[in-house]
C-alpha cells in the first residue's frame, strides 16, 4: 500500500473541503453572528451529525470494511462482496428511515432536554423546525457511508474524500442567496435556508458516491430486508462499535447539555473554534485512519504481524510530523487566526476573543485525537470493537468530571479543555491495550523522532510568539490586509519548522522516500519482521 499517496489523496481533498468550510464559516460569522438564530442553527446542524458519527462513520465503517474486504478476497470475488453490500443496504435503509422518523417526532423533547429542561431560552418552534429540516441528512449521509466504505475497500479514496465538499458548497450557496435577497438582514430566514441546504447536500453526496461506486464496477438493487448470516455477523460487530462510538457521541450530547446552560453564543463559539481544530484533524487524522484500515485488515488476515506493526508506526510518525506543529501553531496564533477569519459584520471582537480561547483549549488535545484515529484501526482490523468501548467509556466519565470542575471556573473554555484532556486519557488507554496484547509498540527510533518533532515545533512556536504582534492592526483590516498578514505569519512559522525538522532529523528522509514507492507495504512488512 502506498500510504503517503493514499493519505495524500484523502488529505488533499479533505483540505479542499476544509477551505470551503472556512469560507462558509467566515460568511456565517458575518451574517449570523453569535446571536439566538446562530445558536439555534448550530444546534440543529449538530444533532444529525452526532448520530451520523454514531451510526455511519465510526461504527459502520469499522465493521463493514473488514467484512467487505474478506468478501473481496474470497473465491467469489466482487459478486460476493456486491451481494453482501446489497443485503446490508436492504436492512440498513429501513432502519435509518424509521429512526429518523421517530427522532423528528420526538424533536420537541430533545430540544427541551438540551435547553436546560426548557429554561435556557432556546426551546421554540423555530429551533424545533430547524432541527426537523436538517435531520433527514442523517439517513442520506448514512447510505452514502456504505458507498464510501466500498470505494475505500478497493483503494479508491478520492470520491469519498471529495463528497463533503458538496455540503459546504450547498451551505455557501444558501448564504449567497439570502445575501442576494435582503443582505442577510433576517437571521431566521438565513437559518432556514441553511437547514434546507444541509438535507439537499446529503442527497447530492449520496448520488455522487452511488455514481462512483457504479463506475468501480458495483451495481445495487434494493430487495426485501433479510438478516443473512453475513448481515448478522455485521450486526454483531457493529453493536459494540455503536456503543463505543455512542459513548463518544454521548459525550458530545453531554457537551450540548452543558452548552445549553452557558450564555448565548456558546454554541457558535465552540463550533467556530472546532472548525480550526478540525482542519488538521480532518486532513491528517481521519485521512490516515481511513487509509490504513483496509491495508491493516489485509496484513492481519495474512498473519503478517511485522507489516501491521510497521504500517501503524509509519502512520503515527507521519501523523505527529504534521499534527504537533499544527497544534502548537493553532495554540500560539489562535488570536490572529480567529480575528482574521471570523471577526467582522455581526461577529464582534469580544466574540473573537472567546473563540480564540476555545481554540487554544481544543488544540491541546489535537495530537491525541489524531493518535486515536490511528490506533483504533489496530482493534477494528482484528474485529475487536469492544476494547474501544471500554476506553471510550472511561474517557467519558473523565470528561464529565472535568466538565463539572472546569466549566464553573473557565466557562466555554473549560468545556473545550475537558474534552482535550479526556482525549489524551483515551489515547493512553488504547495504546496500553495494544501494547499489552503484543499488537503494537512504540519503538525507540519512533520515540526519538517524536522528540525531534517537538523540539522543531517549539522553535516554530517561539517565532510565532515574537512575530504575531507585528500584524495586530492588519488582522482586523481589509480582506487583503488580513490575507497578507496571516499568510506571512503562517509562512514564517512553516518555514522555521521545515528547516528545524530537516536539521534535527525530525523528518526521516529514507522513510518518506520509501512511502512514496509502490512497494511501500512490502518494504514496511519486511522492516517490521
Amino acid at each position: 500500500m502506498n500510504l503517503l499517496k493514499s493519505t495524500g489523496t484523502i488529505a488533499g481533498l479533505t483540505f479542499v473541503s476544509r477551505i470551503f468550510g472556512f469560507v462558509r464559516d467566515i460568511m456565517l460569522a458575518r451574517v449570523l453572528g453569535a446571536g439566538a438564530a446562530a445558536d439555534a442553527w448550530q444546534l440543529a446542524f449538530q444533532l444529525p451529525n452526532i448520530f451520523r458519527r454514531l451510526f455511519a462513520e465510526g461504527a459502520f465503517s469499522a465493521a463493514f470494511v473488514p467484512l467487505f474486504n474478506r468478501k473481496m478476497e474470497e473465491n467469489e470475488g466482487r459478486s460476493a462482496a456486491q451481494n453482501f453490500a446489497i443485503d446490508v443496504l436492504s436492512v440498513f435503509v429501513p432502519i435509518l428511515l424509521l429512526f429518523s422518523a421517530i427522532m423528528m417526532l420526538a424533536m420537541p423533547g430533545i430540544i427541551w432536554l438540551i435547553d436546560d429542561f426548557g429554561e435556557g431560552g432556546r426551546t421554540s418552534d423555530f429551533s424545533i423546525s430547524l432541527a426537523r429540516i436538517t435531520f433527514p441528512y442523517l439517513a442520506l449521509i448514512s447510505v452514502t457511508t456504505v458507498f464510501a466504505g466500498i470505494l475505500n475497500s478497493v483503494s479508491r479514496f478520492a470520491a469519498a474524500a471529495a463528497a463533503p465538499i458538496l455540503l459546504n458548497i450547498c451551505k455557501i450557496t444558501a448564504l449567497l442567496i439570502v445575501l442576494w435577497i435582503d443582505g442577510g438582514a433576517d437571521p431566521r430566514r438565513t437559518a432556514y435556508y441553511l437547514a434546507f441546504a444541509v438535507s439537499i447536500s446529503g442527497l447530492l453526496q449520496m448520488l455522487w458516491l452511488y455514481y462512483w461506486t457504479r463506475k468501480a464496477g458495483f451495481s445495487f438493487t434494493l430487495k426485501k430486508p433479510e438478516f443473512t448470516p453475513d448481515v448478522k455477523e455485521l450486526g454483531i460487530l457493529i453493536l459494540p462499535a455503536v456503543f463505543g462510538a455512542g459513548i463518544y457521541q454521548i459525550s458530545r450530547f453531554i457537551d450540548l447539555f452543558f452548552l445549553g446552560r452557558l450564555p448565548e453564543g456558546s454554541f457558535v463559539y465552540l463550533a467556530m473554534g472546532d472548525r480550526l481544530n478540525q482542519l488538521p484533524l480532518g486532513i491528517i487524522g481521519i485521512a490516515l485512519g481511513t487509509a490504513i484500515l483496509p491495508a491493516l485488515s489485509r496484513f492481519i488476515a495474512q498473519n503478517d504481524r511485522g507489516g501491521a506493526q510497521r504500517l501503524q508506526s509509519n502512520a503515527i510518525e507521519l501523523a505527529m510530523l504534521l499534527t504537533i506543529p499544527a497544534a502548537m501553531a493553532l495554540y500560539f496564533a489562535s488570536g490572529p487566526l480567529v480575528t482574521s477569519f471570523y471577526v467582522g459584520g455581526n461577529f464582534e471582537i469580544a466574540d473573537g476573543e472567546t473563540t480564540a480561547n476555545v481554540v487554544s483549549a481544543l488544540v491541546i488535545g489535537l495530537p491525541a485525537y489524531v493518535l486515536v484515529k490511528v490506533l483504533i484501526p489496530g482493534f477494528f482490523a482484528r474485529k475487536d470493537t469492544k476494547t474501544p468501548v471500554y476506553t471510550a467509556g472511561i474517557s467519558l466519565i473523565i470528561n464529565v468530571i472535568l466538565n463539572l470542575l472546569l466549566i464553573p471556573v473557565y466557562g466555554i473554555t473549560g468545556l473545550a479543555l475537558a474534552g482535550a484532556m479526556a482525549a489524551w486519557s483515551n489515547c493512553a488507554m488504547l495504546y496500553a491495550m495494544l501494547h499489552l496484547r503484543g499488537h503494537f509498540h512504540l519503538e525507540l527510533s519512533l520515540l526519538l523522532r517524536i522528540v525531534r518533532i517537538i523540539i522543531s515545533a517549539a522553535g516554530m512556536a517561539l517565532v510565532l510568539i515574537y512575530v504575531a504582534p507585528f500584524g495586530e492592526k492588519l488582522y482586523i483590516g481589509s480582506i487583503g490586509q488580513r490575507a497578507a498578514s496571516i499568510t506571512a505569519l503562517v509562512s514564517a512559522g512553516g518555514l522555521v519548522y521545515a528547516v528545524l525538522a530537516w536539521v534535527t532529523g525530525a523528518v526521516d528522509r529514507d522513510k518518506i522516500a520509501m512511502l512514496t514507492k509502490k512497494t511501500a507495504a512490502q518494504k514496511a512488512a519486511q522492516e517490521g519482521q
